[in-house]
């Protein structure tokens, strides 16, 4: 018998996981942040704006609101696709 608390980690990936998926597949084209940037920043986008559709304004508002949070991978990626300069990110580091 597989203990309990296996069943529950196993069970929270696997949502994360559909849940990930789900965000990829709900970005249209017209408004698509890129693959890259969808893979990089989803964790982000669950620990602080998940409250928001993946599509909507509400979402890019709420990444830059939390931008000082975000992990230096979805930082690269949002600066690789042009969604944030490397300079407003350094001056936003050297206010906080």
């Amino acid at each position: 018998m597989t203990p309990p608390i296996a069943c529950i980690e196993i069970r929270a990936i696997a949502r994360t996981l559909a849940c990930t998926g789900a965000l990829m597949l709900a970005v249209t084209q017209a408004n698509a942040a890129s693959a890259r940037v969808q893979m990089a920043c989803a964790s982000d986008y669950f620990a602080y704006c998940s409250q928001h559709d993946p599509d909507s304004p509400g979402v890019r508002r709420c990444m830059r609101a939390n931008g000082l949070k975000l992990s230096m991978g979805c930082v690269n990626a949002l600066i690789a696709a042009g969604e944030v300069s490397k300079e407003e990110v350094a001056r936003r580091a050297a206010g906080k």
